[in-house]
């Protein structure tokens, strides 16, 4: 998935991260997440047995709002894709008023804001833009780190729109070449990065845990493989690995010379997950 289309897939409402798809032309929300949201219920199997109550209790009413709900596949837990229940604005409107719960309406007015942003980005890109940055700002992330990041952004998209103009659609095979580019530029795979850095939740992204100097060796690995694969016309998905490794190797090189320089490495342990600590506490003082 290029990375512009994940930062959108996934949103957050009061620290609580929704997963949503855009298909036939409109966004569709993960039930599950809603409904976990509406009743303050971390527990996947609790939140699955709500629902299958709330979805018979519809059917018996003669409600179809279920009936209207698709099957999509969304990122699960373990990170792979998975069929789950989703249902487009106007339906999730209708289940909410089932659900007792006194975040109802203040998630009703936040769902009609968001339900609207992909129709309003289409109009005009750079809002796309604007409503990460406000993301990362909620976040409490410093605005230099803020500025490379939504660079890095811009780089990757560049990069995923280059190699599914030559032939790459599949999830897997984009997985590949971006583990070539992270295997060649810091020795570790996206994976493998994750664990080091004690990511431990799929939905975690490592650029949101990347530190100064890492999201700038990343951006250089990622264009570099960009304007080599250009240069070289690189069309099979072979050529493409290839390109990957070199750009990675070009974005490698650089990062040994500086660490040489400075003494330490750059590939660091370190993370952004107190940000998420600190808000979590903050939302909970102001309850």
């Amino acid at each position: 998935m290029a990375e512009k289309e994940a930062q959108k897939g996934l949103i957050v409402f009061e620290d609580k991260n929704i997963r949503r798809l855009w298909h036939d032309n409109q966004w569709f929300y993960s039930v599950i997440d809603v409904i976990a949201v509406l009743i303050e219920q971390e527990k996947f199997q609790t939140t699955r047995k709500y629902w299958n109550k709330l979805s018979q209790r519809l059917r018996d009413e003669g409600s179809e709002v279920v009936t209207n709900c698709h099957r999509l596949k969304l990122p699960a837990e373990d990170g792979k894709l998975r069929e789950t229940d989703c249902a487009n604005t106007k339906s999730l409107f209708r289940m909410i008023q089932s659900i007792p719960s006194k975040k109802v309406e203040p998630f009703k007015m936040w769902l009609a804001q968001v339900g609207n942003e992909r129709i309003e980005e289409i109009e005009n890109p750079e809002l796309a833009q604007d409503r990460v940055k406000e993301y990362y700002v909620l976040k409490g992330y410093p605005k230099d780190w803020i500025d490379k990041r939504l660079r890095g952004i811009a780089i990757r998209q560049d990069l995923t729109d280059e190699w599914r103009n030559r032939g790459i659609e599949e999830e897997r095979d984009f997985a590949i070449l971006t583990n070539e580019i992270s295997k060649a530029t810091f020795g570790k795979t996206v994976s493998e990065y994750k664990q080091f850095k004690g990511l431990r939740k799929p939905n975690q992204n490592l650029r949101d845990h990347m530190t100064d100097w890492e999201l700038i060796f990343n951006m250089l690995g990622e264009k570099a493989t960009t304007d080599i694969t250009i240069a070289k016309d690189a069309k099979e998905f072979l050529e493409l690995k290839h390109s990957a490794k070199e750009g990675g190797d070009i974005a490698k090189n650089a990062r040994k010379e500086l660490e040489q320089k400075i003494g330490k490495s750059v590939v660091s342990t370190e993370n952004y997950l107190y940000l998420n600590q600190k808000k979590k506490k903050q939302i909970e003082e102001k309850k």
